[in-house]
């Protein structure tokens, strides 16, 4: 009966709903990532705990214990920011746009990847300007923002330097966040490519276990489409690559009087988002 139901539906309406299906696969890739990341953050902070109780306990001078009491408090205190970050996604689950603190947004997606970088030996750079709030979804930008992290680090495999960049835009009512590494860069015949859906420049997850699945990018196309904004990358082989995204600035008034709620057309909704006539995703290609 089932198929008989899915045979009544015509191509247009099968492939809305295989679309639908597919950004679901996108949500939960990113999940299982972010799950992946901070489940390794918290067994690092638990065993610097427990090695540092175990060192106050066997050791009863002043100096010892006071060394191990500090550590011990470092160590919560990190686990409390991680702990703050993940909370801060799992309650934005709204499907709406507004003034968002984009600086701080990238303060705690760094804290979510900081033992992930400093273990693949990855020096990150922070180049922040004054700006305005953003017009976002919070938890959805994180989402870009890890992957187009995660895709960094990936693309440095023996270290290197990122370097994270927020700006205003030329464009009075944008802003410009670009994200750039310096690794093995993207060949000029596959960078055209890299925003569909399952195709992939990587042999499989890394041993990590991220990535290599060909839905990150598209997950991010389709998300800072549905924000009305624009995503470019600029790749060199062996130079690296940068990716610019324009979000859409909060108005004065927007971010002083409370959020500006603008439904999203992306993932939660029946219509897939169409790409604007001002063509918001370019690859090109340096030399």
């Amino acid at each position: 009966m089932a198929n008989d139901g899915a045979n009544d539906l015509s191509p247009e309406q099968q492939i809305e709903i295989l679309k639908q299906q597919l950004a679901q696969a996108q949500k939960m890739t990113a999940l299982g990532e972010l799950v992946s990341t901070t489940t390794h953050e918290f067994n690092n902070i638990l065993m610097t705990i427990i090695n540092y109780a175990k060192l106050g306990m066997r050791h009863r001078d002043n100096a010892t214990r006071e060394k191990a009491f500090d550590k011990i408090l470092s160590a919560g205190n990190r686990a409390a920011k991680i702990t703050n970050s993940v909370l801060g996604i799992a309650r934005n689950r709204s499907t709406s746009l507004e003034p968002t603190d984009l600086v701080q947004l990238i303060e705690e997606t760094l804290i979510l990847l900081e033992r992930e970088m400093n273990k693949y030996r990855i020096k990150v750079e922070k180049k922040f300007l004054p700006i305005p709030e953003a017009v976002i979804n919070g938890n959805q930008i994180q989402q870009v923002v890890l992957n187009l992290l995660i895709n960094a680090r990936q693309a440095m495999p023996s270290g290197g330097r990122l370097t994270i960049r927020i700006t205003p835009a030329e464009e009075t009512d944008m802003i410009d966040l670009v994200i750039r590494d310096y690794g093995t860069g993207i060949p000029a015949d596959k960078l055209p490519k890299i925003f569909d859906s399952f195709y992939t420049t990587k042999q499989g997850p890394d041993e990590s276990g991220k990535g290599g699945t060909g839905l990150g990018l598209s997950m991010c196309r389709d998300i800072i489409e549905a924000h009305h904004g624009r995503i470019r990358v600029d790749s060199s082989v062996g130079k690296g690559t940068a990716f610019t995204i324009k979000l859409p600035a909060a108005k004065p008034s927007n971010s002083k009087t409370g959020p500006v709620v603008i439904p999203m057309t992306v993932h939660d909704k029946d219509t897939a988002p169409q790409t604007n006539s001002n063509i918001p995703i370019q690859a090109v290609a340096s030399g």
